[in-house]
């Protein structure tokens, strides 16, 4: 298994790797968000720009599926921006992989800062074996729905806007909702909000993890012989495929729910003015 560049910044564990892919999509979100929206065409409209506005459109309808589109329209922008950024996301593990080696503590340094995962394994392993080279790889290139603090740290955000909506703008539906139908269904309600800040980030983050791991062992099959090399080949092929899919899946699974819960939170609201 590799090991995530962590690095110790001001009292902090940061893993580069996760960062750094971040930024990458990020620039890819906006690269083609940017490139779809250059040169807007009614009469003669580019494959990119055809594109986009079927994804807006497929965006809309998900909306319009979960809640009043008047009321879901203020909505689009994010959840258009969650789902292209979710994507994206998920693909980056598949095309390649970026992975380094370390076999001298002294050298796990980036930026004049110890990779303190390399430097640890490094020192196991010369404690268990030390008459023996140690080494560690350090994974670079991954998708970061991948790490449990990005899916979660999306899942937080939603989490906060949903409950921050009902609370701030419809605070007596929403404190009521707590102790509905009876008083003492308060916990078990709270433990539902809790359960789906959990499921909705662990989800994500357990399906894109799974097919990392599964593309990792294919590739240690390559590596370990020349039929292995040759079998690897057609299964990669096809875990890619499949995984592209589940990554498509996994982006629409986690924006829809998001409006699920925004619309239940803006539901709730009408209703105790109907009633």
């Amino acid at each position: 298994m590799h090991e995530a560049p962590v690095i110790n910044l001001g009292g902090f564990h940061l893993d580069l790797s996760v960062l750094i892919m971040l930024v990458v999509t990020c620039a890819i979100v906006f690269v083609v968000a940017k490139l779809a929206t250059r040169k807007l065409s009614v009469e003669n409209p580019g494959k990119l720009q055809n594109f986009m506005e079927w994804a807006v459109e497929f965006v809309r309808n998900m909306i319009s599926s979960t809640m009043d589109w008047k009321k879901g329209k203020p909505f689009l922008s994010l959840a258009m921006t969650m789902i292209m950024f979710i994507f994206v996301a998920n693909m980056l593990g598949l095309p390649l992989g970026i992975v380094t080696e370390y076999h001298d503590a002294e050298k796990a340094k980036i930026f004049g800062q110890e990779i303190t995962t390399v430097t640890s394994v490094l020192k196991e392993q010369h404690e268990e074996h030390p008459g023996e080279e140690a080494h560690a790889e350090v994974a670079w290139w991954k998708s970061p729905t991948a790490d449990l603090s990005v899916t979660m740290g999306l899942a937080l955000l939603v989490f906060v806007l949903s409950h921050g909506l009902g609370l701030f703008k419809n605070t007596k539906s929403y404190l009521k909702h707590y102790v509905q139908p009876y008083p003492f269904f308060l916990p078990i309600n709270i433990i539902e909000q809790l359960s789906k800040l959990l499921t909705h980030g662990v989800r994500l983050f357990a399906n894109i993890f799974a097919g990392e791991v599964l593309i990792g062992t294919i590739m240690t099959l390559a590596k370990a012989s020349i039929f292995g090399a040759i079998f690897s080949i057609p299964l990669l092929m096809v875990w890619d495929g499949f995984s592209i899919f589940v990554g498509a899946i996994q982006s629409f699974v986690f924006v829809i729910l998001m409006m699920v819960y925004i619309g239940q939170s803006i539901e709730s609201h009408d209703e105790e003015h109907e009633h």
